[in-house]
């Protein structure tokens, strides 16, 4: 078994419990205060993970600058799939909110220069052919 693939796999499991309990959320609160309850949320897994850093994270300002921007990019992330979630099926919703690494793909195809085999493009082409399917 690979490295990352328990982690990946953790990851999975959580990010799934996550897209249920934003629905239940939504149930009892409006979107935005749910976004704010989930912002409390990811604030004690940092505090926790600070913790295990000594209270001492990495200070490279192009990291900072980096990571800053990828809590930012998840904050609007949610805030947009909450009221989603709010007004549509979950089910749906959650389907084509899933399908975001096809934009991770095609930034890292564009300007980090990762290449994508042939058998790579198949797969995206059935994520868009999904995208389509849910959508309709």
């Amino acid at each position: 078994m690979t490295e990352w693939l328990p982690a990946a796999l953790l990851a999975l499991i959580s990010f799934g419990f996550w897209g249920f309990f934003s629905k239940l959320s939504i149930l009892y609160i409006d979107s935005k205060s749910a976004l704010i309850y989930q912002s409390i949320g990811v604030f004690i897994i940092g505090i926790l993970t600070l913790s295990l850093l000594d209270f001492k994270p990495a200070g490279d300002m192009k990291g900072l600058s980096f990571g800053l921007l990828t809590g930012l990019a998840y904050g609007i992330g949610c805030l947009f799939f909450f009221i989603a979630a709010d007004k549509g099926k979950l089910v749906t919703v959650v389907t084509l909110t899933a399908l975001y690494p096809l934009i991770t793909i095609g930034l890292s195809y564009a300007l980090l220069k990762e290449g994508i085999q042939l058998k790579q493009c198949i797969g995206i082409a059935f994520a868009l052919l999904a995208i389509f399917l849910m959508a309709s």
